[in-house]
């Protein structure tokens, strides 16, 4: 969770109108709460990830002492629910579609009643003896997903305090691996010389850091990509980092190949002042598989997106893209990632089989936080070929959205945070007949779905499995007998 007071009066109308909005249809919480029986929990488990010392978030909420002076403001941004300025930054919609994923530590109703009260209440501290035990803290300087195997840095660069954004590529960074390894995890993260001590600096994207993001693939250099290649992972589709994204953790069953050889192509890079004189650098961090694992399924290219007639007016809001794709295979989706720029504000996510037109997703977004969306197993689209997938998105270009640095301008394609961009970023599996089969009788088994039983995201589970079409044997020619 990130608070940044910065709007101006515009947005802190807005702000209450979604916090007045947001107060509907909570549940009744009986009893007096306290921070230290109720909210330290709510906490340390959608708030302390970030709000800690030597963080991304501005101030630490660990201790009642450090929460206390942020108790209303608290209030208002978790109860804007799925709109840009909410915290924890989860903007998913919770009346549509699918709601299963594997990263959510968005704050339940209850959660939100309880806060609700206790900032009425006045912001009781309870009593101490009931704190849950302290999580641990530090993380920000750790991974996340665990010690990698493997750790590659980019080269180091400096930006000024007061220096323009600036774009483009940097120096491949060499993984110097002697054997080709599956990757169980990759997580990205910056390492910088900002002392997270002291405040200052500008209010940026991440406010500590100077990588936006960084677009890039692995590969050995000289060698030609084969569609192997791409199907295994090994270049075109290895996540994206942008500031604050979590770690990806691939499935037991779909790892991602690094070869031996391979250099890190940093080809797309975004660097931002925080207001500081800053020197910097990525870390990749790798955790392999076992040696001689080899995996069952393969990565799929989702190459769905509009990156040609981007034409977003200036002065309107509700303005809306669409762009379409047509699944050749099978495909399990294992990753939902809105990606947009600053005007962007809400993406819904579809799903189209024959008459049957899904909505698996709709999420707000807000530019300054992006999200992955990571879907629970048991709950990840299982989309027959011949699926289309629908991506719609909502821009406002607007004094009421406060990213738009001027809202007069009109905008295209592009890669700077002025231009626009309007793309699913997310990861899907590549399934054959017979493994797509597989993945939809163990969920039935494990789901108990009922025949006719409209199941989101599988057009095909709610019933029976459909058999191949059985061509009839060819007629005997007429008069045709045996010898």
């Amino acid at each position: 969770m990130k608070f940044v007071m910065r709007a101006g009066f515009a947005g802190l109308v807005a702000a209450a109108a979604a916090f007045a909005a947001g107060t509907d249809n909570l549940p009744v919480v009986q009893g007096e709460v306290t921070f230290s029986k109720d909210i330290a929990p709510i906490l340390q488990r959608s708030c302390q990830n970030c709000h800690q010392p030597e963080s991304v978030a501005p101030m630490s909420l660990i201790t009642y002492k450090e929460v206390r002076p942020w108790a209303k403001s608290i209030k208002t941004r978790t109860l804007i629910r799925d709109k840009a300025g909410v915290m924890p930054p989860w903007y998913l919609e919770r009346n549509i579609g699918i709601q299963h994923f594997k990263n959510d530590t968005s704050p339940s109703d209850l959660d939100l009643a309880k806060i609700a009260k206790w900032v009425d209440s006045g912001a009781p501290e309870g009593n101490p003896k009931d704190l849950p035990a302290p999580i641990e803290i530090g993380q920000n300087k750790h991974w996340t997903a665990g010690q990698p195997d493997l750790v590659v840095p980019s080269e180091w660069v400096t930006v000024k305090a007061g220096s323009p954004d600036w774009w483009g590529e940097l120096k491949p960074a060499p993984t110097n691996l002697t054997e080709d390894r599956w990757v169980k995890s990759v997580e990205i993260r910056e390492e910088n010389d900002v002392d997270f001590g002291t405040d200052g600096g500008r209010k940026t994207v991440g406010s500590r850091y100077v990588f936006h993001h960084m677009i890039w693939t692995a590969g050995v250099p000289g060698a030609q990509f084969t569609a192997e290649d791409f199907s295994e992972g090994s270049s075109g589709i290895w996540p994206i980092h942008e500031v604050g994204r979590n770690a990806d953790i691939f499935p037991d069953n779909a790892g991602k190949l690094l070869r031996a050889g391979s250099v890190l192509n940093l080809f797309s890079t975004h660097l931002h002042s925080n207001g500081r004189d800053t020197k910097s650098r990525l870390l990749y961090g790798f955790k392999f598989f076992p040696v001689g694992y080899q995996p069952e399924l393969r990565y799929g290219i989702r190459a769905l997106g509009n990156g040609v007639d981007i034409d977003i007016m200036g002065g309107q809001g509700n303005q809306r893209l669409d762009a379409y794709q047509v699944l050749e295979s099978n495909t399990k989706i294992t990753i939902y990632e809105p990606h947009m720029h600053a005007p962007g504000v809400r993406m819904c996510f579809e799903a189209i089989w024959g008459y049957n037109v899904q909505t698996l997703n709709c999420v707000g977004y807000d530019h300054n936080w992006v999200r992955a969306y990571d879907y629970d197993d048991d709950y990840a689209p299982l989309l027959p070929k011949g699926t289309i997938l629908h991506i719609i998105g909502y821009f406002d270009q607007t004094g009421a959205n406060k990213n738009v640095p001027d809202s007069r301008n009109w905008s295209g394609s592009g890669n700077r945070s002025i231009t626009n961009m309007f793309i699913d970023l997310g990861q899907q599996l590549t399934l054959s007949d017979e493994k797509f089969e597989e993945e939809m009788a163990k969920r039935r088994a494990k789901m108990h779905y009922k025949p006719n039983e409209v199941v989101i995201g599988c057009p095909l589970c709610n019933g029976e499995p459909i058999k191949p079409r059985q061509r009839p044997a060819p007629a005997k020619p007429s008069g045709a007998g045996s010898e």
